[in-house]
């Protein structure tokens, strides 16, 4: 009893410390938070991070989001952070963004002062990128997974420019230890021995996070950064998925309005645990026989047109938003991740069970064995709620004692580089220096390895600094390599020489995008790639010392520096110069040879020079546009039928009569007619909902969405190329849903032979939750 009242009194001092705008004053920003759906197409599209061809959409685990911070100097400058729950940013979707941008607010927004970072999940639609190279899996560019995107981050950007408001921004920084492995450690200890004694682990461990104060409302949001791969839900997953950091980010965003919807009752008990959705429901004292009795009343529903709003009026999340006060964004961003997994277990042989092989992580001589197991082993489902709960946790005690004030200039840098002739300019030990270049972009054959997260296919091994004699023969009908290039990429031996692929349109990036926005005494760092954790501290520490010799006093205290990861287009790996020789994945996969991360550096420096002593830089060659020029082989909806006699949303499996389950390790699974999700992505709406009935006045109240962890959209044809399908909806009922009557209801839409759509629902029986 005695630690329950303390438990009781210590959240309340921190919820009425978390939610007071009084506590906070000197406010020298505007800020503005902004949030939008982002998920796509949920069926046909194969998913951005594998490569697997047979890893395609067929669901939703929980929804994207575009989540969107804006922070300006009252009359002066101002920068724009997105995060995506994606895997990575798009040089074209930022192309086509800040177009749409500039043609509503002018010059206010542009590539200069806009970073737009992916949280790097490998659970969302593919199709998205403009290079050969990251679209062939999905049968070429995606058109619906591209506008999903441009659509949601204009929206998310939108918003937070409507939001802008006096406010208050707070950093804090701490180490979360259980959230990331390395897992090409044989890699990581090809650095300097003298380098690696210099950090106690051979992953970074810090979570940096900003807490976003407005002056009449208390907190808005929080965006952090730690690095670890979007890689909890495996190569085999169908489902749409934010992954750990997707995960991380709705137990933040629904701790918050949870705790906000309870400060008028300080009394109440409000627990700091992984929340549910709240409704608005008051528990009803009727025994389980009454329960049971009012159930059976309510019979499942038969399919029945619907509006296209009706699956955005009953969404749940949308429902808890209070009118008189701005949402709650929560961000958990990526960072240098390049060489971290959360699959903290380590690396398993499967035929084995024995550790997979140190320094190729092979299984016999070969990789197809070899996976990374999450804590929640092996159920992967559960793996991505633990690294997302740790991280929640993580970022909630940053957030709470959060207590130093960013201060001073917005202010921003980018440039545009083409890194496949790069002058390198590198100091040697004699105290003379060297140039040296950068290669147009080429792919290694550990490339085609794989890693532990998600295995490649046949004999490609990590650590290969051969290639094998029928594999070249191959690589040789799509372009062979010559000497020149061979020669600059080595000991990489080039599996695809995507760089010097143009056919039909290029492969490959040559230009990228980089940034420094600045907020005060932060600097966020948006690099294009997948750092490694070396590669990351040696950009972090290159531009730190760079700002710091600069002489300038407004940056004498402490200066904070963090890496935006896959940000504003994407060009794979960067690994120091000593990994890579090794070979494994990373290093297969850094794009434009051993000297890759050295020219970031190179650059990095130029750009924050020019930041601190007010500098202008050249822009440099603009990117291609290669919309025009994309190709899709993805086969469009044709048209969506049912058995003559039934209608799209009736229930095919209904709940057995009289079902009574009890909350927690119970679940109820309803089949539905249905029809491809591609028809309409609804967009801030659901295809699924559990609802509870409020004996009051006889109403279904929505409870829990598709974008609650807890409920499962899976989407299936019982024919490849049949026109029938189905929707199967599976709640699992957690510990913290109320005692009372519930349905499942499956909203959606069914295209006609001439294209016409019309959207549909259906509801399934009652059923009793104790």
């Amino acid at each position: 009893m005695m630690e329950l009242s303390l438990l009781r009194f210590w959240s309340t001092c921190m919820l009425l410390l978390l939610t007071s705008g009084g506590v906070y004053s000197n406010s020298e920003y505007l800020i503005g938070m902004g949030s939008y759906d982002i998920t796509g197409p949920a069926a046909d599209v194969n998913m951005m991070g594998y490569a697997n061809m047979e890893q395609v959409a067929s669901g939703i685990h929980f929804r994207l989001r575009a989540r969107t911070f804006i922070v300006s100097e009252p009359q002066g400058n101002r920068v724009v952070f997105v995060n995506l729950d994606a895997c990575m940013a798009s040089q074209i979707v930022k192309l086509k963004v800040i177009e749409r941008l500039k043609a509503r607010y002018g010059d206010l927004y542009t590539e200069k002062n806009v970073g737009i970072s992916g949280i790097h999940t490998h659970a969302g639609p593919g199709g998205y990128l403009q290079y050969v190279v990251y679209i062939v899996t999905s049968l070429g560019f995606v058109r619906q997974s591209f506008d999903a995107l441009v659509d949601g981050i204009e929206h998310s950007i939108i918003q937070a420019h409507e939001n802008l408001r006096p406010g208050s921004i707070f950093i804090n920084s701490g180490e979360l230890l259980d959230a990331g492995v390395n897992r090409s450690p044989s890699a990581y200890l090809n650095n300097p021995s003298e380098e690696r004694s210099k950090h106690k682990y051979d992953v970074d461990k810090e979570m940096t996070l900003l807490k976003f104060v407005d002056d009449q409302w208390g907190p808005v949001g929080s965006f952090n950064w730690f690095a670890t791969h979007g890689t909890s839900m495996s190569r085999t997953n169908s489902l749409i998925s934010g992954d750990n950091k997707g995960a991380a980010a709705r137990f933040m965003e629904d701790w918050f309005e949870q705790n906000t919807a309870e400060r008028s009752y300080p009394e109440e008990f409000i627990s700091d645990e992984i929340p549910r959705r709240v409704s608005s429901i008051i528990e009803n004292q009727d025994s389980h026989d009454e329960l049971l009795e009012l159930a059976s009343y309510f019979e499942s529903q038969p399919g029945r047109p619907a509006t296209r709003i009706s699956s955005s009026a009953r969404r749940v999340r949308s429902a808890l938003r209070k009118a008189d006060m701005p949402g709650f964004v929560s961000a958990f961003c990526q960072t240098n991740c390049g060489d971290v997994s959360p699959n903290v277990l380590g690396a398993f042989c499967l035929d084995t069970g024995l550790p997979c092989d140190f320094n190729h992580s092979t299984c016999g001589g070969r990789n197809e064995m070899c996976y990374g197991r999450g804590p929640g082993y092996p159920d992967e489902f559960e793996s991505t709620r633990i690294i997302g709960e740790r991280q929640f946790k993580m970022a909630l005690d940053l957030f709470s004692k959060a207590s130093e004030q960013l201060q001073g200039k917005v202010d921003y840098r980018h440039v545009y580089v083409d890194f496949s002739q790069l002058n390198v300019t590198l100091p040697k030990k004699d105290g003379n220096s060297e140039v040296v270049k950068t290669c147009p972009a080429a792919m290694g054959f550990a490339f085609a390895a794989g890693t532990t997260d998600g295995p490649g296919a046949f004999d490609f091994t990590q650590g290969d600094e051969k290639g094998n004699p029928f594999w070249r023969l191959v690589r040789n009908v799509l372009k062979k390599p010559d000497k020149k290039q061979s020669d600059c990429h080595y000991p990489k031996p080039i599996l695809l020489d995507t760089g010097e692929m143009t056919k039909p349109y290029d492969w490959a990036p040559s230009i990228l995008s980089l940034q420094i926005l600045r907020i005060g005494q932060l600097f966020i760092l948006s690099v294009p790639g997948e750092f490694t954790t070396m590669a990351g501290r040696r950009l972090r520490d290159a531009v730190k010392t760079q700002l710091k010799s600069s002489g300038n006093k407004e940056l004498s205290g402490e200066i904070h520096v963090v890496i935006a990861g896959l940000a504003n287009g994407y060009s794979q790996y960067v690994t120091t110069f000593e990994e890579y020789q090794v070979q494994r994945y990373e290093g297969a996969s850094t794009l434009y040879g051993p000297h890759t991360l050295s020219g970031y550096i190179q650059e990095f420096k130029k750009l924050s020079k020019s930041l601190v002593l007010d500098m202008p830089v050249e822009q440099g060659p603009q990117p291609p546009d290669l919309l025009d020029k994309q190709l899709s082989f993805l086969t469009p909806v044709m048209m969506d039928t049912t058995p003559d006699g039934d209608s799209f949303g009736d229930v095919i499996s209904d709940v057995p009569k009289n079902l009574s389950l009890k909350r927690g390790n119970n679940q109820v699974t309803v089949v539905f007619r249905s029809a491809c999700p591609r028809n309409d992505l609804l967009t801030e709406g659901t295809f699924a909902l559990v609802e509870r009935l409020e004996q009051k006045d006889k109403t279904w109240t929505p409870v829990y969405d598709d974008d609650d962890l807890c409920l499962r959209f899976k989407w299936s044809r019982p024919k490849k190329l049949s026109s029938r399908s189905h929707a199967t909806v599976e709640w699992r009922i957690p510990e913290s849903a109320s005692p009372g009557v519930y349905r499942i209801t499956h909203f959606g839409a069914a295209k006609k032979l001439f294209g016409s759509v019309h959207h549909f629902t259906g509801s399934s029986s009652a059923f009793v939750v104790t």
